[in-house]
């Protein structure tokens, strides 16, 4: 016969342990990535490069909450070249994801994902310097806006594809990334 005591004595720590286990909370970092369908995919162990801090530990806040570092630039940027506060904020959310060092497949760089021919005729010297990288980017867009009247679909389509397209086709090209990038900052402008 099993001595129940000393059978229930033996459970209790391992008891113990698995329900400390259960009712202590979980924290870790989630990444988020979007793939080139526009599915988003959240991780807490990022696999794949493109993956970017969208909730950090033991906060309750998205990560992007976390990018208003980055607003004191903005608002100085946008004053300085007459662009609006929330659209250099939602070009910088739709271009990097608020990572300052972001560097995509054709070499844009920053948190504004400035070509480097781009930021050489901005004066940019160091694209991953982001009140530098903001500027630059601030001072393309009132560029665009400029040349394109004022149009936002047709300023956001050559931010993105280059105003050479824009300008031949006098509408945004029907290239599916520029497309997308277009709709994504005018979705993000209402967050802005």
């Amino acid at each position: 016969m099993v001595n129940k005591t000393r059978f229930l004595t033996n459970l209790f720590p391992m008891w113990l342990g698995v329900t400390l286990l259960v009712c202590m909370p979980v924290r870790a970092d989630i990444y988020r990535y979007v793939d080139r369908e526009g599915i988003i995919h959240f991780t807490n162990v990022p696999t794949i490069p493109g993956y970017h801090l969208y909730m950090r530990e033991g906060s309750l806040l998205p990560a992007d909450d976390v990018s208003s570092c980055y607003d004191v630039y903005i608002a100085e940027a946008a004053r300085k070249h007459g662009v609006s506060f929330s659209l250099i904020k939602a070009v910088i959310k739709a271009e990097s994801d608020f990572d300052p060092y972001a560097v995509s497949k054709s070499g844009a760089c920053g948190l504004m994902q400035i070509m480097p021919e781009t930021a050489k005729a901005l004066g940019v010297i160091d694209a991953f310097d982001p009140r530098e990288n903001i500027f630059g980017g601030a001072r393309y867009l009132k560029k665009l806006l400029t040349q394109f009247q004022g149009s936002l679909p047709l300023t956001l389509a050559a931010y993105n594809a280059g105003p050479q397209k824009v300008q031949s086709l006098k509408s945004v090209p029907p290239i599916e990334e520029t497309q997308r990038f277009v709709r994504r900052v005018m979705q993000y402008l209402n967050r802005y």
